[in-house]
């Protein structure tokens, strides 16, 4: 008896994650588990490139619009509420489609999460310290102790910065290498594909995705969001910069140039963590039915 299917379909920020997703849904029957750590908030839709009900095409999507920007979810609190969901929609299902630009998410809920150290009153301490002189000073740090982590992780994520160090303190040892886990043991397949693009390319798509987006009531969504700026859900690409723009610190010009090159950015180490899977397998894009099609024939052999 053949086991169930998980495929993953995932890819920097512009790549055309969920049109393929999408696609390969209707054609299997199934549904898409997203793993897109800022497509769960509901007020964040916008900025976050949020699948509409018209890109959707009928297919049930879960962890789209599932929390509020109050309730902030970690990697840990995914993997207790997905994991569960993922098994039970296999029971239903023969495939599911599981799609996002957040590696760290994909991997821990079908790998398993790192077992490393904790320590509250580290935790506390680099808090305070984030608080009073943010977070370039800690950035430094894990660029000279584990400048492979350095390139590949979200350097804009406040916690994931606060968390790189808090680990190499305690242990003396490069994060990267702690993270080096035993693959946990799944009762399914997984194939795992990541979308392609000429750099250039990609550039390009994510410069256009940010003019649509500010076309679409980008500045709108974010001034809804004034009041909740100090959230740790907002701290990401196309909120912050904007948060400057409303609070004087910058022009409009310079905080939409700022998404943008962040936006470049955080694809790179986007990309930069999905080339550690050595079972990726690259789909070059092309147009959608032409990938379904390149999708399904690796699936086949």
């Amino acid at each position: 008896m053949s086991l169930k299917k998980v495929i993953v379909i995932a890819g920097p920020t512009a790549s055309g994650k969920t049109g393929l997703s999408v696609a390969l849904a209707k054609k299997l029957n199934t549904l898409v588990l997203s793993a897109d750590s800022r497509q769960f908030y509901k007020e964040l839709s916008i900025g976050t490139a949020k699948p509409t009900a018209s890109e959707m095409d009928g297919v049930e999507h879960l962890f789209i619009d599932s929390h509020s920007v109050e309730e902030e979810v970690s990697v840990s609190k995914f993997i207790t509420q997905a994991e569960p969901i993922l098994l039970e929609s296999l029971n239903n299902h023969d495939t599911v489609v599981l799609t996002g630009g957040s590696g760290m998410f994909i991997d821990s809920l079908l790998y398993g999460l790192d077992e490393i150290p904790h320590s509250l009153e580290l935790r506390n301490e680099l808090n305070e310290f984030v608080k009073e002189n943010g977070t370039s000073e800690l950035q430094k740090e894990i660029r000279e102790k584990d400048p492979t982590y350095y390139w590949e992780m979200d350097i804009h994520n406040p916690l994931r910065v606060m968390r790189a160090v808090e680990v190499m303190r305690l242990t003396g040892k490069k994060y990267s290498e702690l993270r080096k886990r035993s693959k946990k043991e799944q009762p399914f397949e997984i194939h795992y594909f990541v979308i392609e693009h000429p750099r250039d390319e990609l550039y390009a798509r994510i410069d256009q995705r940010v003019d649509v987006m500010l076309e679409s009531g980008l500045l709108e969504e974010v001034k809804s969001l004034l009041p909740f700026k100090h959230l740790q859900s907002l701290k990401t690409v196309g909120y912050t910069e904007l948060f400057d723009y409303l609070e004087g610190n910058s022009t409009l010009e310079f905080a939409i140039d700022k998404i943008k090159q962040n936006s470049r950015n955080y694809a790179k180490r986007q990309l930069t963590w999905f080339k550690r899977n050595p079972e990726a397998i690259k789909i070059p894009f092309q147009e959608v039915n032409e990938m379904c099609e390149f999708v399904q024939n690796e699936i086949d052999k």
